[in-house]
């Protein structure tokens, strides 16, 4: 096997890499760059040995043990500092954010029962298969990738990491749009029960919400520096899903039958049903994956896996209960955000309403961090997370960021839409897609022809579903937009 990437100079720059290139020759991979060369001897999972081959100047960072020799790019955020336990909390966070609220009308809804259940059981085995898939990739070849677009761009070529990049920004922005509107619709939720006078719409309290995750994001510089602030997301979490669980669970034994059939003509009911499935894919995947994993100390790959079990297993049973619960206590009824469909003392109301708010502000932070790492890199915004050049730059950079996503959020506020467009484009890309070629390329050597052909079975359907599901998600879009205005209040 024989390969060369060698990306210009500006490009790795922008990345915040130093300046190099990787050759492959057979299984021996060469770092170059930066005045010297590693030699990695690996076996095509990255792991091997590495001596220093020659040459002067600022040393790699290198992380050498008796088994892996690991190149380690450049970042302005601190890496490799966190427990599996912290990390499984990250992607908890982000299954049993606000989102969760949503996913019985949403998907519940849309699919009926059957469809409902079977797609969520399936949609968790698949999502855990390609996350493992990704996880494992982490120190492919030598180096250490801690950016979704550093592995595209390592197995592929420069425009692979561009493309990756898009595809990640577009399906980031999308989520952290979501999470303004679940933050907006939350604090509308608390208003509307103390007064419900139609004074205050559904925008104000998006732009609300914007300045809070605004202020959020100025304050905590990095993924790791959200710490204690895990362990009060997943409490948010938990009152939520507990208050709307157990007043969704009174609401239904007190209410006459409901009726589960799916709501719609033929045709409508087709695509909604394809919609539904880049719902249940968007409800597992976070779409970087590689980002969260360069915050886990080493063993890299061993304790991510940890931290994936931890979230498809107990990570996603509130998700599950509540979503479950929330369809059988008001059938086809169900509201895209099941706060607003159920009945109970108006403090319990006020105080679930509360936590999703604030549990969204923090889940945003994870969502948007990705940028955050970049920005910082490309600026060089290292050191005291408090000194005047840094913090001036949160404020004007990523206020900004947050004042374009809120924007957006206000102007098209159809939040189902929006998990289902989102699914499409990026999660189904980036999440399977990608996944999938990515191990197929990276360990062509070591599959058998079945494997192989399993591989790109799955690109080839994820491929087919990707496509039919924008589809239907811009069909909705189109089909909201007429009977909604911008800058709805629904």
């Amino acid at each position: 096997m024989s390969a060369r990437w060698s990306p210009s100079h500006k490009k790795e720059k922008e990345a915040g890499l130093a300046l190099g290139s990787v050759i492959f020759e057979e299984e021996r991979v060469l770092l170059l760059g930066g005045g010297e060369e590693v030699a990695v001897e690996v076996n095509m999972d990255g792991r091997g040995t590495n001596d220093v081959v020659g040459g002067s100047g600022t040393p790699r960072k290198v992380h050498s043990d008796d088994h892996l020799a690991v190149e380690v790019p450049d970042t302005a955020h601190q890496i490799s500092s966190d427990s599996w336990l912290q990390a499984g909390f990250v992607l908890t966070t982000g299954i049993n954010s606000a989102y969760v609220l949503g996913y019985s009308g949403t998907v519940m809804v849309p699919l009926g029962w059957i469809g409902g259940v079977v797609g969520l059981i399936l949609a968790t085995a698949i999502s855990l298969y390609a996350n493992t898939l990704v996880a494992k990739l982490h120190e492919f070849g030598g180096k250490r990738h801690i950016r979704y677009r550093d592995l595209a761009g390592f197995i592929y070529g420069g425009k692979a990491y561009n493309l990756t990049w898009g595809l990640q920004y577009v399906n980031l922005f999308m989520i952290n749009v979501g999470f303004i509107i679940l933050a907006g619709q939350a604090l509308k939720a608390i208003y509307v029960l103390f007064r419900d006078d139609h004074e205050m719409k559904l925008p104000y309290f998006i732009a609300i919400a914007g300045v809070a995750c605004a202020l959020f994001a100025i304050g905590i510089p990095h993924l790791s520096a959200l710490g204690v602030w895990l362990g009060f997301s997943t409490f948010f979490s938990l009152v939520y899903i507990v208050v709307g669980f157990a007043l969704a669970l009174k609401d239904g034994m007190e209410a006459p039958p409901r009726d589960y059939n799916i709501p719609g003509s033929t045709t409508s009911k087709i695509f909604t049903t394809i919609g539904s499935a880049a719902n249940l894919v968007f409800a597992f995947n976070t779409g970087m994956l590689p980002e969260i994993q360069a915050t886990v100390r080493q063993p890299v790959v061993e304790n991510m896996m940890k931290a994936l079990y931890f979230q498809f297993t107990l990570g996603v049973l509130p998700m599950y209960a509540v979503t479950f619960m929330g369809y059988w206590a008001y059938g086809a009824n169900t509201s895209t955000y099941l706060l607003n469909n159920v009945h109970g003392p108006v403090w319990v109301k006020a105080l679930a309403n509360i936590s999703a708010f604030l549990q969204t502000v923090i889940a945003l932070h994870i969502f948007a961090s990705p940028m955050y790492e970049y920005l910082d890199t490309k600026y060089g915004i290292k050191g005291n997370a408090l000194s005047l050049r840094n913090l001036s730059f949160r404020v004007v950079v990523r206020g900004g960021y947050l004042a374009a996503t809120t924007f957006v959020s206000a102007l098209l506020p159809f939040l189902g839409d929006f998990m289902s467009l989102t699914g499409a484009i990026s999660t189904f890309p980036l999440t399977f897609i990608l996944a999938n070629h990515m191990y197929l390329v990276a360990k062509r050597n070591k599959l058998t022809s079945i494997q192989k052909s399993w591989h790109w079975l799955n690109v080839c359907f994820f491929g087919c579903m990707s496509v039919a599901a924008a589809i239907a998600a811009l069909r909705l879009i189109a089909v909201d937009s007429r009977t909604y205005h911008v800058f709805a209040d629904i």
